[in-house]
């Protein structure tokens, strides 16, 4: 079988890209021009289904695409720096003669570019115009950076990685020259691409083990017989039996409400979109039985899979009724599926270990901490925060923040005022990402 591959490119960096790829009959490649960021999107939702991943030439593109997060496929890019950077530099000096000085960059880091200079033996004094480059900058407003350089007398040509600057620049009369791929950087790529696929191919192979808690008798004042409650349980047992065979899994009912099915981590990884949703699964849907909550656990071993299945069972009833949880192999957490809050923590980690030992709060829920950090793209949380991400009460939220101020992880930094009408609340400072 073939890796379907769709590469996403322009017409520069995809030639070099089929003159390397007549070396990997391993895949079958589509190749797909754009011209805007929306377009790059556009292609992946049209073609989603028929490839297996994603290749994207331009670094804007790929980082637009990753910033987008529609896609279900691994997306890979060549990164701009390295080899293709000192080829680009090897060029400007040996063919144009001109010092660092004259020259503006964006896209690649400015850490980057200075430790390429110092990899090739190159003096350069304190100023080297590099483009703070974001996902969010508009292509004219990069063109813009260079051409003011150079009408204004402070540069004398411009490096892009972006295919477009380079035809606007050009349009203007401003020197200019393209960052590309380095055939050895494309081949090294391929290489990882594949590796990438079999190891997938092996992951999902996984053991998963998803347990379901049901409230079996729904009616709590009502008298049942032992006949009425072995009838409920055969109902369900069926309709779980109709799951188990869409997940390609088997079952096994342990009693007081709990079924456990035995299954691949790619059957669950597929009917969760990539361990994201709560499946629409119509056996459930037209039961009268109430789902309490569901754990799935990925493991090496059935036993391994099915303890951390209870774990996350555990976890997802904390969150309330119908809460899906997941753990994975390397203990990480994640859940609820199918919640805007989200959350990916882990129950392990030597150095939460050490915050634990000082506050007493558990690594989990320092972990759950770090999460909402990464969720809120912040180190700036309020007890409110903690309250609607963790599902707790926001005293409890205010006991650990009190907690970590005392030992100095969590600094008050502010306020915020989100309602006027309210009271502000305190805003913290979490020292808790380098745990």
């Amino acid at each position: 079988m073939k890796i379907r591959l769709g590469v996403i490119g322009d017409e520069a960096c995809i030639n070099i890209v089929e003159e390397i790829s007549n070396e990997y009959p391993e895949f079958s490649i589509r190749y797909f021009t754009f011209n805007t960021m929306e377009d790059t999107v556009s292609i992946i939702q049209a073609y989603e289904d028929e490839t297996d991943m994603w290749l994207l030439l331009e670094p804007y593109a790929y980082l637009y695409a990753k910033e987008w997060g529609g896609s279900r496929k691994q997306l890979f890019h060549i990164p701009y720096r390295g080899a293709s950077l000192f080829k680009t530099l090897c060029e400007i000096f040996y063919n144009a003669n001109l010092a660092i000085q004259d020259i503006s960059f964006d896209t690649v880091p400015y850490s980057d570019i200075k430790r390429g200079l110092a990899e090739m033996n190159i003096q350069y004094g304190d100023t080297i115009f590099v483009n703070d480059f974001f996902v969010q900058t508009p292509v004219n407003e990069i063109f813009q950076y260079h051409y003011d350089l150079w009408k204004n007398g402070k540069i004398k040509a411009a490096v892009t990685c972006i295919g477009k600057v380079k035809d606007m620049l050009m349009g203007a009369g401003v020197p200019v020259y393209r960052v590309l791929p380095v055939r050895l950087s494309i081949r090294s790529m391929f290489y990882n691409m594949f590796r990438e696929f079999n190891l997938q191919i092996v992951q999902d192979a996984q053991i998963a083990v998803q347990v379901f808690e049901f409230c079996i008798l729904n009616d709590d004042e009502k008298v049942y017989s032992t006949d009425e409650i072995y009838n409920e349980e055969i109902k369900l047992t069926q309709k779980l039996i109709a799951y188990a065979r869409k997940v390609r899994g088997s079952l096994k009912a342990v009693g007081q409400g709990k079924f456990f099915v035995f299954t691949t981590r790619g059957s669950l990884k597929s009917i969760t979109d990539d361990f994201r949703t709560i499946p629409s699964i119509e056996e459930f849907e037209a039961s009268e039985h109430k789902l309490i909550a569901c754990g799935i656990g990925i493991g090496l071993s059935a036993y391994e899979a099915e303890f951390n299945a209870t774990t996350a069972l555990r976890d997802a009833k904390r969150y309330g009724k119908g809460a899906w949880m997941i753990v994975f192999d390397d203990k990480t957490v994640t859940g609820p599926l199918g919640k805007k809050e989200q959350l990916t923590y882990s129950h392990f980690s030597d150095a939460l270990q050490n915050i634990s030992c000082q506050t007493s709060i558990s690594v989990a829920t320092l972990s759950k901490i770090i999460g909402i950090m990464e969720q809120k793209k912040t180190d700036r949380l309020s007890a409110q925060d903690l309250a609607q991400y963790m599902h707790i009460l926001p005293r409890s939220a205010r006991r650990i923040i009190a907690r970590l101020e005392n030992c100095g992880i969590a600094i008050e930094v502010g306020e915020e005022n989100p309602n006027p009408r309210g009271r502000p609340r305190k805003l913290y400072c979490m020292k808790l990402g380098q745990a």
